[in-house]
């Protein structure tokens, strides 16, 4: 039974973020409890409100075709966040926001360098305002020197090497499907923030935590050393299979693919016998891994000259039973619908906030569960300004004539 209080329930987090890399972070901040205040710009709103598929009475469509439709992009990043405006172009709008800042922990933003200096609202303004504030930038290319250009998923994709990753040599390079450099930055800029806190908690002054998209992926790339076992004779790109783990990688079976990992002398040899073939163990082109890795190509067409003619289903349930690692490779409508995952909380079904819409569709949820800690995301997304009123008058304490005095200038 959960006893403590939502992880970050005693923190405040300014979201100046927009698109996925900045959201990301400030969700996973709102699942862990914080209470995160997302403000946009009421001209010009988080363009993840504008991202295809949406949902409302009638279902997923590809255009927004009623006021209520809502994109599954805004549904899956705002949960659990409130919504205000604030124009920070405004000249009124300053004081408003230095009144945020005063009362937060943390501030997250992905603005391209210099854009929320210009606007007075970057790290040497905000922590005169706030000393003890933490404020995580994330970028493309870091908060120091040039880039070159605009960053984007794909580009930043391009430019850490990872596209030359995967797939066969020869092959166009492979842009991973989902937008992996959106996602794996957040992660490390709330890995930061979270450190930062622990040390702000001791040291009582706060600090700028600058996380680089390409610096995170080229970081990852980095962790496996490709330009080396290339010099070794290894090929940088190997398609569906890991020649140094061998037999290791997707194979095909006759309804589809599973993935075989046997890189252990142990689960190689009981791997042999699974498949009918015991006396490859006696052999010395298969008997040590070093002999597989040698013999790569023959250990994978052993392999896949079993998977071949089988289901996928007996060739899992086979290995499975001989203990080796073995499963199916499946679509991202089965994976998402996992009943182990979803009875996680991993991932869950989503809903519109005021549509009735019976949709069948997944989003992420918190993939970290807590012995004695509540969290996750129960609450919708908010609209566009719907927390005006409960955090500019409620915790800044203006009045309702103040209120409607900045919405008729144009501050909010």
């Amino acid at each position: 039974m959960n006893s403590y209080p939502r992880p970050l329930e005693d923190i405040t987090v300014l979201d100046l973020t927009t698109a996925l890399a900045g959201p990301f972070a400030t969700f996973l901040l709102a699942g862990l409890g914080a209470r995160v205040i997302k403000i946009e710009n009421p001209s010009g709103p988080d363009t993840c409100r504008f991202n295809a598929p949406y949902l409302g009475a009638n279902g997923p469509q590809l255009s927004r075709e009623h006021r209520d439709d809502m994109s599954v992009s805004a549904i899956n990043r705002l949960r659990n966040k409130m919504g205000v405006t604030l124009n920070l172009k405004h000249p009124q709008a300053h004081a408003v926001f230095e009144k945020l800042v005063t009362k937060a922990d943390m501030l997250v933003e992905n603005f391209s360098r210099g854009v929320l200096d210009r606007l007075g609202a970057g790290y040497a303004e905000v922590s005169r305002i706030n000393p003890r504030l933490l404020y995580c930038s994330i970028t493309g290319f870091g908060s120091q020197g040039e880039g070159p250009g605009k960053a984007m998923d794909t580009i930043i994709q391009a430019l850490s090497g990872v596209m030359m990753t995967s797939g066969a040599a020869g092959d166009p390079p492979v842009r991973v499907g989902i937008p992996f450099a959106d996602l794996c930055a957040p992660l490390f800029g709330v890995i930061g923030l979270l450190a930062a806190l622990h040390q702000t908690r001791r040291a009582g002054i706060g600090q700028h935590v600058d996380v680089s998209m390409l610096g995170v992926m080229t970081a990852l790339v980095a962790s496996e050393p490709f330009d080396l076992l290339e010099l070794c004779g290894v090929p940088q790109r190997t398609g569906q299979t890991l020649p140094r783990l061998a037999p290791f990688g997707v194979y095909p079976t006759a309804d589809g693919y599973a993935a075989i990992c046997a890189p252990t002398e142990a689960f190689a040899s009981t791997l042999f016998g699974a498949i009918g073939r015991p006396e490859l163990n006696n052999d010395d082109n298969f008997r040590t891994r070093d002999a597989r890795v040698r013999n790569v190509a023959e250990v994978d067409r052993i392999v896949a000259e079993y998977t071949s003619v089988r289901p996928t289903s007996e060739i899992v349930a086979t290995l499975g039973r001989a203990g080796v690692p073995a499963a199916e490779v499946r679509t991202p409508a089965a994976a998402v619908r996992d009943p182990l995952v979803v009875a996680r909380s991993e991932t869950v079904r989503l809903h519109h906030p005021t549509a009735r819409a019976d949709v069948d569709v997944y989003g992420p949820g918190l993939p970290i569960v807590f012995s004695g800690s509540t969290t996750g995301f129960d609450q919708p997304p908010p609209g566009i300004g719907e927390h005006n009123e409960q955090i500019y008058c409620g915790m800044l304490g203006y009045s309702q004539d103040e209120l409607r005095a900045f919405e008729s200038a144009g501050v909010i």
